[in-house]
Order: structure tokens, then sequence, then C-alpha cells
């Protein structure tokens, strides 16, 4: 039996675990504390005052005298990208955070987050950027795939397990992004008005969660406002209520250009500024202290948290490190391809037989799990298995563009480079036997070009005034982006004139290339030795710094090449000194679009194909200018002729399995009309093996969804992203994501928590306390399998009291079990959802009275309640 989750009995314990050797005891906790102390004895205010702010893009300044090293911190929610943005250093790219809490697992969470401590080390950091434990308020909001879920127990138990993790290996972390930054739009200047319940009881909960299980070692504070005051100067929430009333005694970090006065900041609990050196501390706060502006017993307590953080991993001289020996190690593509597979949700797994003769032909064979089979006129057919997994010696027709080019990550801070990406085509075609297999685009969702990538071979050469060679540098991709230190050796930001991006490129298609730019400035491009561009692109009307600086791409010239004969390329980019970027930076792009085939011949190709298999499997997927950070969506609905090209194939062959390549919810139209809709989100670099693991059955698809899905954006009850006048106003209250849906009356596509497997499962018997409910559960299938319990709440109704949601998620627990084996797990029933923030209090009120306990499968499938009686 496994048995973990939020409340189970392996999941929540914040000690130590085999493999690790730490100095958290009651001994290294005042041994650290005597050395910040003594540390800090030794600082004057200018070397305090500096010790605040930002060395760099990534770091904070040594200070030698104490024996402190500089402080390495580094983006990291799927993948630790280390000082410098390059692929010369390759990283372990694991599936997206939302995939992450698809799998429903504190303990596989802190395996992740074990795995990026290895990282971390191994690349010289001592502090990850991560995690994002912000809602999934709306279905629009652009980073919606890197953060957890739409439910704050669930975000904040994964988040647990996260921190735990990657503190376990002695590497800190930074949750982020305190608080309410649930959007992208107008990020750095938004009020976000929130009521104090909803404030407390869901975008608060996650960072409660984790401050009081994980003792995180720091926490990001965001670039908004919340209720009037930008968080990275809220007295209230950081002094308040996460340092006063939660205890965390770690330090805060701005998000990045958040910091915006000095004197506001540090009353504000702003313990750091990043990036630097440009920052509102540094000298600017020696200045604030001597001329009374703030007190240096302030500047003290700031650095005294910075102090901590290094003594605990191990960058302060004479503090004994918090891990004294890291876990065992971990192979990181295994440990991604697990990820990837235990996150994949199936949506749907029906029967999808040809004709009525061939479903009885089958009907002996017991079904697996699904929704009800039908054939194609419509008969019931009760015995017929689901199309997923598929049958050994099964022929497959695999379509869409995503399944040659996997998006296996999400843009923006999440980026990062791995050594390799395994696709589905890639993983498919080592699974099953030769010929077993075929492949047609059937329909791109790029309609813009991208960074160059498939069939180039890249370099960066860096050039003074004077056209001297300053350093080069390697490029996956077209794509130039190096911010602070990121610069190739040898190069510095005051030297650099220009970058000249040249290489190769080895077309996989006959047909018109289009080649284009990306960024602000002059560019000169050429394709085959000849120059198809000489210009200059000035900035346009976008309103997000960052996305005004990487710009918008533009189509330069198509020229005519062959599938397999080798081009020379080069984009030469003279920088303009005059614009000012929002940080010390780089960035531009070297852009290519293939040959625009017809949308119809394509889908052809792809139709014929799928009619001459025995299975047609497509893949869709959003692309980055649909998701990314730094904007949010408009809508929900798939870019291209990808719902076109479903009906199509699904027309064709009635066993359809849909693979859905997106981080957060897609509107499917054809979902009624498809076998089987499997959901891998971003799965990492090693998701192609995993889908493959997955659909011939060699793993079962783990995942059960962390976020409502709507059949259209018009029944979603929350999706305002869009301040009006400065202002998002949280208008909803304490009803977001499920808890919304209950309280519209509305039917999504897919409920929270919902998700299939490959064995079937009976609820035995509940049994419940106010603190503990007990499920007995039984393995009914023919196959070891995995399942989550989740046992939800609902309160009877009573006259007078504030409106709280129909039922709200109060413990789960992830629960192996093989073929016919009986396993039961005890599940801790959180406090908290018996309780509701009284705002004329200011206090967490217990409400007495009738509860339903429902032990689930998911939401909308409830399988055993007992009623609790509360005094």
């Amino acid at each position: 039996m496994a048995e973990t989750g939020a409340g189970a009995s392996t999941s929540t314990s914040t000690g130590t675990e085999p493999g690790t050797s730490t100095d958290a005891g009651a001994a290294g906790e005042a041994a650290r504390e005597a050395a910040v102390e003594a540390a800090l004895g030794k600082l004057d205010l200018d070397a305090k005052a500096r010790l605040l702010g930002g060395r760099d893009m990534w770091s904070l300044h040594p200070l030698p005298e104490i024996g402190l090293a500089p402080l390495v911190l580094s983006d990291g929610p799927v993948g630790v990208r280390g000082v410098r943005w390059t692929a010369d250093d390759p990283s372990v790219a694991l599936p997206s955070p939302t995939a992450l809490a698809a799998a429903w697992d504190p303990a596989l969470a802190r395996r992740a987050g074990r795995l990026l401590a290895q990282e971390a080390r191994r690349k010289g950091v001592h502090v990850l950027l991560a995690p994002t434990v912000n809602l999934h308020r709306s279905p629009l909001g652009g980073r919606h795939f890197e953060a957890y879920s739409e439910d704050p127990l669930l975000t904040g138990a994964i988040g647990t397990g996260y921190v735990l993790g990657v503190q376990d290996g002695g590497v800190g972390t930074t949750v982020k992004h305190f608080v309410a930054n649930d959007a992208e739009t107008d990020r750095f200047t938004v009020d976000n008005r929130v009521a104090p319940r909803p404030l407390r009881e869901l975008y608060l909960a996650p960072f409660e969660a984790i401050v009081k299980n994980a003792r995180p070692w720091g926490i990001m504070t965001a670039y908004n406002q919340v209720n009037g005051v930008t968080m990275t100067e809220h007295h209230e929430l950081v002094n308040e209520v996460l340092r006063g009333e939660w205890g965390f005694d770690g330090f805060n970090v701005s998000d990045w250009m958040a910091a915006r006065s000095t004197a506001g900041a540090l009353r504000g609990g702003l313990d750091v500024a990043m990036p630097g050196p440009a920052t509102v501390y540094g000298e600017a706060l020696a200045a604030a202290v001597r001329a009374g502006e703030v007190a240096e017993s302030a500047v003290d307590t700031a650095v005294r948290r910075v102090l901590r953080l290094a003594a605990r991993v191990g960058a302060l001289e004479g503090a004994p490190p918090a891990v004294t020996a890291p876990p065992a190690p971990i192979d990181g593509a295994a440990l991604a391809r697990e990820l990837a597979h235990r996150g994949f949700v199936l949506l749907r797994n029906e029967a999808g037989v040809r004709d009525e003769a061939a479903a009885r032909k089958s009907a002996g064979n017991p079904a697996r799990t699904g929704d009800p089979v039908r054939d194609p006129a419509g008969t019931p057919v009760r015995n017929a298995p689901p199309v997923l997994p598929l049958t050994p010696g099964t022929t497959v027709a695999l379509s869409g563009a995503a399944a040659r080019d996997a998006r296996v990550l999400g843009g923006g801070s999440a980026q990062v480079f791995p050594d390799h990406v395994v696709s589905p085509l890639d993983g498919l075609a080592a699974a099953l036997p030769e010929g077993a297999l075929t492949y047609a685009v059937g329909a791109d969702p790029t309609d813009e070009p991208a960074p160059a990538d498939k069939g180039f071979a890249l370099r960066a050469r860096c050039r003074d005034a004077a056209g001297n060679l300053l350093g080069e540098g390697s490029l996956p991709t077209g794509q130039v982006q190096w911010i602070g230190g990121d610069l190739p050796d040898g190069v510095t930001h005051e030297a650099l004139a220009s970058v000249e991006v040249v290489g190769t490129f080895t077309p996989r298609e006959t047909g018109a290339h289009a080649f284009g730019t990306r960024g602000l400035g002059a560019f000169v491009l050429t394709v085959a030795g000849e120059t198809v561009f000489d210009g200059v692109q000035a900035m346009g009307s976008e309103t997000d710094p960052f996305e005004a600086f990487f710009g918008s791409p533009v189509v330069r010239a198509e020229v005519p090449l062959t599938a397999g004969e080798t081009v020379e390329v080069s984009l030469l980019h003279t920088l303009d000194k005059g614009f000012a970027a929002p940080l010390p930076a780089v960035a531009f792009s070297l852009v290519h679009l293939g040959p625009r085939r017809d949308p119809d011949e394509l889908i052809a190709e792809a139709v014929g194909a799928a009619r001459a298999a025995d299975t047609a499997v497509v893949v869709v997927a959003t692309t980055e200018r649909v998701e990314s950070e730094g904007f949010d969506r408009t809508d929900l609905a798939l870019p291209g002729c990808q719902d076109d090209l479903l009906r199509a194939v699904a027309a064709a062959n009635p066993n359809t399995v849909v693979v859905v390549n997106a981080g957060s919810p897609v509107e499917m139209p054809w979902r009624e009309d498809v076998a089987a809709i499997l959901l891998t989100w971003f799965p990492g670099q090693e998701g192609g093996a995993a889908l493959a693991d997955v659909l011939t059955g060699a793993e079962e698809p783990g995942g059960r969804l962390p976020t409502t899905w709507p059949a259209v954006l018009a029944d979603a009850p929350v999706t305002d992203v869009v301040p009006v006048d400065g202002e998002l106003d949280y208008a909803e209250g304490p009803f977001i994501g499920h808890r919304a849906w209950d309280r519209s009356g509305r039917t999504p596509a897919y409920a929270f928590g919902h998700g299939l497997g490959y064995t079937t499962w009976s609820y035995d018997s509940l049994v419940t306390g106010p603190e503990t409910a007990t499920v007995r559960i039984t393995n009914t299938g023919d196959r070891p399998g995995r399942e989550t319990v989740q046992v939800y709440l609902a309160p009877a109704p009573s006259s007078g009291a504030p409106e709280r949601p129909a039922r709200v998620l109060a413990g789960f627990a992830s629960v192996g079990a093989g073929p016919g084996e009986t396993v039961e797990t005890s599940i801790a029933l959180s406090r908290r959802a018996f309780e509701i923030w009284d705002e004329e209090k200011g206090d967490w009120t217990f409400v007495p009275g009738a509860y339903e306990v429902r032990a689930a499968h998911s939401l909308d499938d409830v399988r055993l309640t007992a009623v609790l009686e509360i005094d």
C-alpha cells in the first residue's frame, strides 16, 4: 500500500527522511543564530545597506569581512536556470507546476523539490525563486500553468511538499508571489481590491499552510497592490500577518524591479530589493538612515534575516548549514518521466468501435473505466473495453504539429534549456513496433514566426563599436535573451555594440520559408547569401515593459528553400544605447515560419492516415503567444485549425484519442465525438516518453484535475482579469473555482478532481469524526492502480450566517493497490474547512452544526457520505 496526501499518514511530516542529513535541531538553530549575531555586529551601516540590494541580476553582495559568500538566486519552478540563461549548461526540465498539482501527491512534489535542489547545487545556486502558489482565479490568467490549482488546500499541500523537498537538499525557496498576484494584465501597477474574508480564506491560505508546515526560508512579494498598498510596502500583510501571526522567520525578497520606495519598502518588511546593482536599497538606504527617515535597527532586522538565510544554505562561515549532507542522488530524466505520467489526466475514455459487430465481438472484455459506451448507432455497449490503453498490435495514425514539436515548458521565467526533449512522435516511434506508426502534420497552431529552432545550428558573435570580437556563445534557438550577467564570456554590457546570430538552416520542407525579427532596434537579415532586410523596428503599443522590450515577431522576407539543402543565415543586431531597457539586457530573436500549406490539404492527409489505422492520436496545443508570462488570455479557443482537424479525424476513425498539450483550460467543442481525451499539460523534457508509457498501458495516467475545465469561456463564473481605472475588483468574494461553479449552478465540461485511470475502485466504508475521515477502498480491476481519495465537507444551510461554499475540499490521499487489494486511508480533515473569516472580529470563527462528509473520486463523483454533527 502506498499512501500520500493532505492529511495522509506519510505526507505531512516536516522532519527529515531517509537519505538526508540535517542540523535542524535546537542546537543547530542556536549555533546559526549565534553566528548571525556575531556577523551582524561586525558590519557598519554601509555594508548592511549594500547587502540588502542585489549585486547583479541573480546574486547578493559578498561580505568577506564576515565570511559571507555571494548568495545566488535563480528561477526554478520546473528547472534550475542558474545565473546564466544559456544552453551551455542544460537543465533538467520537469512538467509544469499545474501538472505537478494534478498528481495530488505532496510526497511526489517533495521528490521533485529534492531533484531541483540537486540541480541547484550543481549550478551553484543557493535559493530557488519558486514555487508559485497564486490561485487559478480565472481560466484567462496567462501564468496559469505556473501555479498549482484553483483550490487553496490543494495548492498549500503541493507547495508544502515542494518546499520541503528543495530545503531537504539545503537550498532555499521563495514562495511567491505574495499575494493576490493572480493575473498578468497591468501586473506592475494593478490594485487588486480583495475583501478580508476571501483574502484570508483563499489567497493567503496557501502561503499560511506552507509557512506553518514547511517553514520556508524565503517569500517573494509581488508587483501588484492589495487594497491600495503595493505589496513591497505592505506592513499589514508582511509584518503583521506573515511574520507576526504565522511566525515566518525567513527573508522577504521583492519580485524583480517591484521595490519602489526606500523607506516605504523597509517599513513594509521588505528585506532584499532585486535586482542590482541599482536598487532602492544600498546607498539610498544608508542615506535614508542618516537622514532619520528610517531606523538603523530596522536595517539590522532585515540584515539578520539575510544572514540567517546564508547560514541555512552554508554561505556564512562559522554557521553550520541546515543540511550537512544532501539526499541520495536522483535520476533527473527518470523522475521527469514519472512526474509526467503521474500528472496526465485522462478526461474521457470510451470504446470507439467502428461498428456494432466489432462492439459485440469485444463485449466479453470487461471495461476498465470510462464514460458509458455506445456504438456509432447510439446503441449501448456495456462491456466493450475503452480505447485506452492501446491493444498490442494496434496501428496508430499520429497527427498534429505539436506531436512533432511539442511544447514542454511554459514561457517567461519558467523557461530553461534541457539537453534533450522527447516529443510525442519520438516517444511513440520508440514504443511501437516498426510499421505501426504514421505521422501527418494535420494542423499547425502556429500562425506567426517563432524563434528559429528545428533545422537551425546557430551561434552568437558579440562585437564592440570598432567591430572587434568580444566573445561568442551558443544558441539552442534563434532567441537571444541575455539579462544581467547572462552575456558570453568576455562580453560586458558597456562594451557590447552589436550581436550577430550566425549559422545554418536545413529545411525539413520544400517551399517558401518566412524569416523575420523580434525585438527593438536595427537589424540586418541575410539568408542564403542575400540581404533580405536592413532596417529598424520601433516600439509598439505593448503595455507590459517586458513584452515591449521583447517585441512582437515581424516577417521580413519569404525565401524559397528545398528540403534537406542547407543554407547560411545571419541576423546582425546593432544595439540602441539610447533605449532604456527595464533591466541591463539584450533581447531579440531570429524568427522563422515554415511553408504554409493549405489547411484543408493538411487535414485531408491526416484523415486519410486516420482512416487506414486502428487508432488515431491527435495532439493539439496552445502556443507561447497564447500562454506565457506578461499577458493574460482573451479566450480559451485552440489556435489555428486544430478544432477542424479533430472533427474530421473523429469522423473518419471512432477510435480517436486526443492529447491536449496545454498548461491551462481550453475549449473542446469536439469532446463528445472522440473516444478518449488525455491532458498532458506542459509535460517536461520526457513528455513524449511518458505519453507512450500511458497510451500503451505501461503506466497509468495518474492525474486528477486541479482546476475546473469549462465547456466554453462564457460558462466560467469568474473571468475578469482586466483592471478598470487601475483596479481589479475581486467582487466574487470567496467563490472561485469549484466553489463558484457550485454557486452559479452551472455544469463544467470536467469537474474539479476529475480523472480516469486504467482500473476500477469500489468505496467500501467511510468512518468520520471532526478531525479524521477513514476511507476503505478496493481495487476491483485487473491491474495495479492508484486512486486519489478526495474528502469534501458540505455544511448544512444555516439562517443568518454568512454565505458559505456548498462544499469545500477538506483533505485527500493518493492510495495505491494491486488487483483485488483492499486498502484503508485516514485523512485529516482541515480545521479551516469548518471555519470562516469573521470580518467584524478580524479572526477565524469555527462554525458548529451539521456537515455532510463526502468521500469522492471527484467533486461530481461522490461514492460515500456520512453526517457529522459539530458542537
